[in-house]
């Protein structure tokens, strides 16, 4: 059988959805907290700077993240929020220069992050053929997302982000449903289906719902993932070593890094394989 054709996501560059840490004030590393845990050696607060953070914004520990117990760091993508925040809702100041634009900085960020995943998904939408009968509310809902990341702070940091979200999963719903009505054979519907530790080796999941399934662990060595819905499913530690993701969709690059996987793992063109695998 061959594989579908890849679809492309239109205008990532344009929209700055991939991250350059570079142009980033080390946000995630500071404005986010985490818990010590599997993916974190230490506890960190909300809004205090990792110990491996440098002056520089650049991690002190960048390639010995996995090692010294840090994986949850090496998983993380912000969509390119990160340089947004840093360079255009805040002109490129940062919060170590004007210690009192912090607290804002760090809210906005979270914000921000979720307004860009929304845009990878939209604009991933906007890729599909089979969904063009939505594809005009896609690209005012797309207008409509970039214009708020574009926004002042205050509006940011005051935005009804859970509100924004359901009108645009509504579009991302109906997306779903006709790329896979297209698809052949009857579809599995697991959407939000407590799947950890499943043995799904080889399953036939070509166009299945597995919108928010838990999938930590499973088995889905070779399994058939063509064109499934997987957005926001929990692939950690998830086995994906000779599956076929061609086609899936919503799947994001933080997914598979949170996963496993080989040589053998068909993935869509527009993510790339994880440096761990």
């Amino acid at each position: 059988m061959s594989p579908e054709r890849k679809p492309s996501i239109p205008d990532v560059g344009e929209l700055g959805l991939q991250s350059d840490c570079g142009s980033c004030f080390g946000l995630c590393c500071v404005a986010l907290p985490f818990a010590a845990s599997a993916d974190f050696a230490i506890d960190k607060d909300a809004g205090r700077p990792c110990p491996s953070l440098r002056t520089d914004f650049r991690c002190g520990i960048h390639s010995e993240l996995r090692p010294r117990g840090f994986s949850g760091c090496t998983v993380f993508d912000c969509f390119g929020a990160g340089q947004k925040v840093s360079q255009v809702t805040f002109g490129g100041q940062d919060w170590r220069q004007a210690p009192g634009t912090a607290r804002q900085m760090f809210d906005v960020f979270p914000v921000m992050r979720q307004l860009h995943e929304l845009l990878w998904y939209l604009a991933e939408a906007l890729s599909r053929p089979a969904a063009r009968p939505v594809h005009a509310d896609l690209r005012a809902a797309l207008e409509e997302t970039e214009r708020l990341t574009r926004a002042g702070a205050e509006e940011l940091t005051g935005l009804d982000v859970p509100a924004h979200r359901g009108e645009v999963n509504a579009l991302l719903l109906r997306t779903s449903e006709l790329v896979r009505v297209g698809i052949p054979g009857r579809k599995k519907e697991r959407r939000g289906a407590d799947l950890v530790g499943a043995r799904l080796k080889g399953a036939n999941l070509r166009g299945a719902n597995l919108r928010g399934a838990y999938l930590i662990a499973a088995d889905l060595k070779g399994a058939d993932l063509r064109t499934a819905d997987l957005i926001g499913a929990d692939l950690r530690a998830a086995d994906l070593s000779g599956a076929d993701l061609t086609g899936a969709l919503f799947l994001t690059q933080s997914q598979l890094n949170a996963a496993k996987g080989d040589a053998a793992t068909e993935l869509p063109q527009t993510l790339t394989r994880p440096a761990h695998w």
